[in-house]
């Protein structure tokens, strides 16, 4: 009688555990692959009672009601520990997707720092095991509390600097004055922050190089954080003009530079101060925003390049710090002759070719025309504005562009070095429809509406050069707009 309920329950457990594990499996499976495509959490949680709790349990079933193995064997136990293991892994998973995982936004769930959970993951494991070894080993908790306790001593003795850097991480992850993507300044050391863990910080620096911090050591410094509370970082910089130059003309060419330099905001707008009168110069100094810190460096190049450009352009000296006197190069410098200048450039343009010969006439118009410089980059033309000079390229590449109907610029033809810009908003009389920016280092020569006219005079030819290329350059720019419709 015996036997036979023995072989019963024998065959009971071989089919249910012969058909309930591969139909929990398939179940599971499903319900994981559903919660994936929704983008669920808890498919991890059930991914680990799938591959790692629900076989152990199977298996030491299987040996228990099965194979009739010892319950105190050494084989059971392990597995029974290895059970325990997997059940708490699962346990303290579905705990972190019910409480961080699934968290709202702004809630103290949401902020509450990875290096506590993953602290207190390591406290409940351990507990976990405590619990496993009393129960399935019977071991005695007692002697192992007494015996971790002296051992907690000796290695928080031996680790106390360690120890410090993590309850310093601790406060900082609590205050959380920086998050990862954060640039900070600590004591000298600028950088992004790309890890917090549980020692240390780890900072990027503009050199590509990876710089430790440990928790101890900025817990005592002073931090400044560029992209808290807003992302917005004020920019100084400090440059000197001549006494000879208005202070009002310097700082309008300042804050014009400013504003058309790229990654420069123009809200808030740009400050020029009067900073001081030293030996050789005015200081100004010039206060603008950018809103991405790690584009610093190349504004600032950017923005200190252009000033040349702009100087140059509104005759604005940049003295030296010595009492030698300099002559500088340009359209303006002493000792240059105008005209000369004048006749030089336009021996490189053809159509000016005829005009070049009357050399009795030169002295006149060279009077209505500046040499101009324009850094790579710089608009030269912007659309909107209004123009009443031509423009002819002397050397350089230049870039004439219209906006789409998203504001997007598109490129219309290129010009380069013999080329005239222009002509469309000094003949019409409008503000110009196009924009002309260099794209390499461009030296123009700018004519003025009267000296414009008076070319025509004396050389009518140069009146139908401008009107076929003010008719090609319409059909390019129509043909442009049509194509971004």
């Amino acid at each position: 009688m015996n036997s036979t309920i023995i072989q019963s329950n024998l065959f009971i457990w071989s089919i249910t555990l012969a058909v309930g594990f591969p139909f929990l499996i398939i179940v599971l499976g499903e319900i994981i692959h559903r919660l994936k495509k929704r983008g669920k959490p808890l498919a991890t949680t059930l991914q680990v009672v799938r591959n790692l709790v629900l076989p152990v349990l199977v298996f030491l079933l299987f040996m228990q009601y099965v194979l009739k193995l010892d319950h105190n064997s050494n084989l059971i136990r392990t597995v029974q520990t290895l059970l325990w293991i997997f059940v708490i892994h699962a346990a303290l998973s579905l705990l972190n997707v019910i409480l961080f995982e699934q968290a709202e936004a702004d809630t103290w769930r949401a902020r509450f720092p990875k290096l506590l959970i993953d602290l207190s993951r390591l406290f409940l494991i351990l507990v976990g095991t405590a619990i496993a070894l009393s129960s399935v080993w019977n071991a005695d908790l007692a002697g192992l509390a007494t015996a971790l306790g002296v051992s907690s001593i000796v290695i928080a003795l031996a680790l106390q600097d360690t120890l410090g850097s993590i309850m310093s991480g601790i406060a900082l992850l609590f205050e959380r004055p920086f998050t990862v993507g954060d640039w900070l300044k600590v004591g000298d050391t600028v950088g992004q922050v790309i890890d917090i863990n549980w020692r240390a910080v780890r900072l990027q620096t503009f050199d590509r190089e990876m710089i430790v911090i440990p928790h101890k050591v900025i817990s005592g410094e002073t931090i400044h954080n560029f992209s808290q509370p807003l992302r917005l970082h004020a920019e100084r910089i400090q440059i000197g003009f001549s006494y000879n130059d208005p202070p009002n003309l310097a700082k309008q060419v300042l804050k014009s530079t400013a504003l058309s330099t790229q990654g420069i905001l123009s809200e808030p707008e740009p400050q020029i101060f009067t900073l001081s009168y030293d030996d050789s110069s005015v200081t100004y100094e010039v206060k603008f925003f950018i809103e991405n810190y790690s584009e610093l460096e190349k504004i600032r190049d950017r923005f200190m390049t252009r000033i040349w450009y702009a100087a140059q352009r509104n005759n604005l000296k940049i003295p030296f710090p010595i009492r030698t006197l300099y002559h500088v190069r340009g359209s303006n410098s002493p000792g240059e002759d105008p005209s000369k200048k004048f006749a030089e450039s336009l021996q490189s343009i053809p159509v000016f070719v005829p005009l070049k010969k009357e050399q009795t006439n030169l002295d006149n118009l060279s009077q209505g025309v500046m040499l101009h410089h324009f850094g790579t980059g710089e608009k030269v033309i912007q659309q909107g504005y209004p123009g009443n000079d031509l423009y002819i390229i002397i050397s350089g590449k230049a870039l004439l562009t219209i906006p789409d109907a998203w504001g997007t610029e598109c490129e219309v033809l290129s010009l380069k070095a013999g080329e005239f810009f222009g002509e469309m908003a000094l003949f019409s009389g409008e503000p110009s429809t196009v924009s002309v920016t260099a794209i390499e280092d461009l030296e123009v020569m700018i004519f003025s509406s009267i000296v414009v006219n008076q070319m025509i005079e004396r050389q009518p030819s140069f009146a139908r050069e401008i009107g076929q290329i003010l008719e090609v350059r319409r059909k390019a720019i129509q043909a442009v707009k049509q194509s971004s419709v």
